[in-house]
């Protein structure tokens, strides 16, 4: 059934209103009509099964009528990713929000060859991601920010550095040493085309929340390595397991 991400409240009998291209996408690709149904969620109130009220050409609601899954905690897993080109980037946010990432950091490094990101676009990627992948959320996706800033408002919280220097323990062997809770939460960070710098590397290694990690012998493009190391933060430590 079609899954479609609404910012509104969801509650039994109250019509919601869709957006311009959720109309579109149901009239005109999906070949929808009113009275069909749908699902909807907005990360707060669960999924609910719901009708198509109205469909034309001038827009669309839908009226929710059973919640179908009640809304579950995200594990507080956060990928700090250096801003790279375009279509990696957009790789990333995509792959980063079926892998059950809570939000996506945008960073500039020393080596970032682009300091803008298209948050309305990544944004939406990251909405379509998840009414694909049956997740009840949507990762929020913060605006670029200078790495040395970051590290500067950094508290006690775990951050897994991905050293492709291979300065740290294997990825899996770190996560294994790394003590977290029963709800775990955790920062990774992927460094841009380039790498990061000498500097950037010294500063890392002298925060006490930071574990250096490897991802093996090879150097991996950016987008690579954020699925490698969310794969096996989730197979390691998060939801994969029971």
């Amino acid at each position: 059934m079609i899954r479609l991400f609404v910012p509104e409240d969801l509650a039994a009998g109250t019509p919601v209103g869709l957006s311009a291209a959720q109309a579109h996408y149901l009239r005109d690709v999906m070949r929808r009509s009113a009275g069909d149904e749908v699902l909807l969620f907005n990360g707060r109130d669960g999924e609910w099964r719901s009708a198509i009220a109205t469909l034309d050409r001038k827009g669309a609601t839908a009226a929710p009528r059973e919640r179908t899954r009640a809304q579950s905690p995200c594990a507080d897993l956060e990928l700090i990713v250096a801003l790279v080109k375009r279509p990696r980037l957009e790789t990333i946010v995509e792959k980063a929000t079926e892998l059950g990432v809570a939000r996506i950091r945008l960073a500039v490094t020393r080596f970032t060859q682009d300091g803008r990101a298209n948050l309305a676009r990544l944004g939406a990627i990251a909405i379509e991601a998840a009414e694909q992948t049956g997740r009840l959320d949507v990762p929020a996706i913060e605006p670029p920010a200078k790495l040395d800033a970051i590290l500067s408002a950094w508290g006690e919280r775990p951050l897994i550095f991905c050293d492709e220097a291979g300065g740290g323990a294997p990825f899996a062997d770190a996560l294994m040493r790394l003590s977290v809770g029963s709800t775990p939460s955790v920062s990774i960070l992927i460094g841009p085309e380039g790498g990061f710098s000498a500097e950037e590397r010294t500063r890392l290694r002298s925060l006490s929340a930071v574990v250096s990690a490897s991802l093996g012998p090879r150097i991996l493009r950016a987008d690579t390595a954020a699925i490698a190391a969310l794969s096996l933060w989730q197979a390691v430590k998060g939801d994969w397991r029971p």
